[in-house]
């Protein structure tokens, strides 16, 4: 077996919506197709993914420095023992010469590479990524239902506290029972108003998280905190900089609430520093690590390693991502649940029309690999590029 073509390109998200920093009318994402000289119904096997939503498409560095060096390799060379492609070996072959630290844009490219190794092999094999990650990693839990929230919430342009109810009511229509909003955006007095408008959809303050994605510095921390805390919600995600452990800690020995981190973490070394020194809460604060933005499934395996040799439990985490590839990693490791972004970041946020929402709870897709078959709008996209 071996790879034939890997090609990557570009597209834009469809949404014009803003968090506390970002506006995504001009974020792009990377897809990725691995072909291969395997033949099934007349055509390649081929792997499919792309990075995860919520950094730029990594086109220069997945084009002018990956893609060459696992061309360059010879094919037996990426092969497991079974003969089988191996995404740990493609994503070691894709980082040669690259120096340590500085993870950054490097990882969600080389995310997009080894996620499609995943989804190649699971059409190969004819099984969903979940079932090859508990094969892989000798677990065995069945991670045939999975706990899922809605993500949602942004800012829109002229949004006021009837939108967003709106908004918050159509997920839950669908079937969910806890959401995500964006706070950070406005002052506190406003987001404290959104808040409120958002929790007579919610209900209780266990079914609603808030996400300042990064934009505090202590002291707005602080006063957000303080001005939460009497909602009990869910969690209170990225409060400062993903960086900035001393700052995650003094808030989390501060506020009562559950804290949210990881999902800009890249590294397993990244994750080891939020546990020894981010003032993480056991069984109680959570963890976003998303396997698309940092170096794919092997590095999140190692990423799950750092926080449970300290004590933490994988019930915490709850990826980041909001699509398949995301539902398909917390299905197969047995995390906490899956974010979701069901009218959002489209064509790859969402599960697709086959997978519903009950309570809460969705049961994992059996589709081969990822199941980006599922949409078509998406898989339609993937077809273009591979000609």
């Amino acid at each position: 077996m071996k790879i034939t073509r890997i090609i990557e390109r570009p597209v834009h998200l469809k949404s014009n919506i803003s968090n506390a920093l970002v506006n995504f009318s001009e974020h792009t994402v990377s897809l990725v197709a691995v072909v291969t000289d395997q033949i099934r119904n007349n055509k390649p096997v081929v792997g499919l993914s792309f990075n995860s939503i919520g950094r730029y498409a990594q086109s220069g560095i997945i084009n002018r420095r990956m893609i060459p060096r696992v061309a360059q390799e010879p094919a037996d060379a990426l092969l497991d023992e079974n003969g089988m492609i191996c995404a740990e070996k493609v994503l070691a072959c894709a980082l040669r010469n690259e120096k340590p630290g500085g993870h950054g844009d490097r990882a969600a490219a080389a995310s997009a590479l080894e996620l499609a190794i995943w989804d190649l092999n699971g059409k190969l094999q004819d099984c969903p990524v979940s079932q090859l990650i508990r094969q892989r990693y000798r677990l065995d839990h069945d991670g045939g239902r999975v706990f899922v929230y809605a993500a949602g919430g942004y800012y829109y342009e002229g949004e006021g506290s009837r939108k967003l109810k709106d908004e918050l009511r159509s997920y839950q229509d669908s079937g969910f029972t806890m959401y995500k909003m964006k706070i950070g955006g406005a002052s506190l007095q406003e987001d404290t108003r959104r808040i409120e408008a958002a929790l007579t959809v919610a209900g209780a303050g266990k079914n609603l998280a808030v996400d300042a994605n990064g934009r505090f510095d202590l002291a707005a921390a602080r006063a957000y905190a303080q001005g939460i805390q009497p909602y009990q919600l869910r969690w209170f995600e990225e409060v400062g900089d993903p960086l900035d452990f001393e700052l995650n800690a003094t808030i989390a020995s501060e506020y009562e609430g559950p804290i949210a981190t990881g999902e800009n973490l890249f590294s397993h070394q990244d994750v080891k520093n939020l546990a020894l020194y981010g003032g993480m809460r056991r069984n109680h604060d959570v963890f976003q690590m998303d396997s698309g933005l940092a170096y794919g499934i092997t590095e999140y395996a190692r990423m799950l390693n750092e926080i449970e040799r300290r004590g933490f439990s994988r019930k915490f985490c709850f990826p980041h991502g909001g699509q398949l590839m995301a539902l398909q990693v917390v299905a197969g490791f047995g995390l906490g649940g899956s974010e979701v972004y069901p009218g959002i970041f489209q064509p790859m946020g969402g599960y697709g029309n086959t997978t519903q929402v009950v309570d809460g709870m969705v049961n994992v897709p059996d589709a081969p690999g990822f199941g980006f078959e599922c949409k078509p709008e998406l898989i339609s996209l993937f077809a273009n590029m591979i000609g």
